[in-house]
């Protein structure tokens, strides 16, 4: 197995970038875990509380379950991949079956801030995309799928996406054995990685 960590801002483009990678393979090659389903379950507490909630720190991230999921995948096991509600900031009843296959993509803004995450990780992509591109895909995202007004998601940006990144998300780019601008929206750089993982996995068989 391919383990293909990437990681980004949040609306930098990596959704479409990984889009983009399973569009470029065999069938049922490719298997994704996102970061967004291993947030804690804070369900129980108040209102007041959830909103004060900060997803861009990466305390709020089980790691261990993550890293044993992909340990489990490695192996040739399947995983249930847990769902999250970033409305009621609880984990969902339902889980997601994920089946080992020749490549594992694992996404999400924070998963090269820990090191036995990238430990795990053969190939580590960076998304570098401007703020200010990123910033119109955030608000967008907020007020369709997260229960914000364009208010909250403002004000959401400024006390938490913005600092977050910067402290440690953006220095993660350090890690990356490959920056891509704008990520799947970059034709020439999606075109490059999907080569070099095509040939990885010939080379492998």
């Amino acid at each position: 197995m391919y383990v293909i960590g990437i990681a980004g801002g949040s609306g930098s483009g990596k959704t479409t970038l990984v889009n983009k990678i399973i569009q470029s393979l065999p069938a049922k090659s490719v298997s994704v875990l996102s970061q967004d389903a291993y947030y804690y379950d804070m369900g129980e507490l108040t209102q007041a509380e959830k909103e004060a909630i900060n997803f861009d720190h990466p305390s709020s991230i089980e790691f261990p379950l993550m890293l044993q999921h992909i340990k489990n995948l490695r192996a040739g096991k399947r995983v249930e991949m847990p769902t999250y509600s970033y409305v009621t900031c609880r984990r969902g009843a339902e889980t997601v079956l994920v089946e080992p296959t020749d490549v594992l993509i694992v996404e999400g803004i924070l998963i090269f801030t820990d090191a036995d995450m990238r430990a795990a990780m053969d190939l580590k992509v960076f998304v570098d995309t401007d703020s200010d591109e990123r910033i119109i895909r955030i608000i967008q995202r907020d007020v369709k799928e997260r229960g914000r007004d364009l208010e909250q998601s403002i004000v959401h940006y400024q006390k938490y996406v913005k600092p977050m990144h910067e402290t440690f998300i953006e220095p993660t780019k350090r890690y990356a054995d490959v920056i891509i601008p704008l990520g799947g929206f970059n034709v020439q750089g999606t075109d490059i990685l999907t080569t070099k993982i095509r040939e990885t996995m010939a080379a492998s068989n």
